[in-house]
């Protein structure tokens, strides 16, 4: 099992309404894109991080851990818009490199951080779904918004098969370094391709087996899955509602700007 459905069972979350923390997340997200403004990003951020660390009961140190993931990836993005080469100097930095300078503005810079705020806000509502609802509820809440029947089935089987790969990859893996393949770059590089070949083979013929399995189960085109009934609860309700027109009214205040 992944970390993330690891932690997902353990919140405190977990039997909250999903369609209020599918509305949420969903609704959240969209406010951050749109209006991109960074008051607003810090305000989502601070929340999410509340609901997942301080109400879901998750660690702080898993939850830090899973968002220096995309933070990384971000940092070496926004560089491209934050250091500029250039033969005059801006107004925020410059650093002379013979006739030109690595330089950058405090536009430059805004914008970057603007930029990261903006998808590290985003990534922790997503983060806040994922952590708190499991995979099945999520893709109930879907067939309720009439998304097509076939789109989910591929949903949730392209779903199980990471756990299938996952574990049949692991396995290679720990007899691969029981047998010293990694211990110089070539023998890894060897090591690498066998176990690509190996896990293409072994995934066909698993997609196979999970086929006739489901065969034999009388499948007639729609996967079915037993879901909870967690009913919804008006202070939750009054609390999503409140803070999305706060939202709502930080976006236009961001816009109007």
């Amino acid at each position: 099992m992944l970390l993330i459905d690891k932690l997902c069972y353990q919140s405190n979350l977990r039997y909250v309404n999903a369609g209020e923390k599918f509305i949420y997340a969903i609704l959240t997200l969209c406010m951050c894109v749109v209006s991109r403004s960074i008051p607003l990003a810090v305000l989502v951020l601070a929340v999410n991080s509340y609901l997942i660390v301080g109400r879901g009961g998750i660690a702080f140190f898993r939850y830090r851990n899973l968002m220096l993931i995309p933070l990384v990836f971000l940092l070496l993005s926004t560089l491209a818009i934050i250091v500029n080469i250039s033969g005059t100097p801006l107004d925020a930095f410059a650093l002379p490199l013979g006739n030109l300078y690595i330089t950058g503005s405090f536009q430059s810079l805004r914008r970057g951080l603007q930029l990261i705020l903006t998808a590290m806000a985003s990534v922790s509502c997503l983060y806040f779904l994922a952590l708190s609802t499991p995979m099945t509820d999520i893709l109930n809440e879907l067939r309720k918004l009439r998304i097509p029947a076939l789109l989910l089935e591929l949903m949730m089987l392209t779903y199980r098969f990471i756990f299938v790969l996952l574990e049949i990859a692991s396995s290679i893996l720990t007899s691969q370094k029981s047998r010293l393949g990694n211990r110089d770059l070539k023998t890894s590089l060897k090591s690498f391709g066998s176990m690509v070949s190996v896990l293409f083979i072994r995934s066909l013929k698993k997609s196979g087996a999970l086929y006739d399995a489901m065969e034999a189960r009388c499948y007639d085109g729609t996967i079915r899955v037993l879901t909870e009934n967690h009913p919804p609860k008006r202070a939750e309700i009054f609390l999503i509602a409140f803070f999305e027109i706060l939202l709502l009214l930080l976006t236009i205040w961001s816009k109007l700007q």
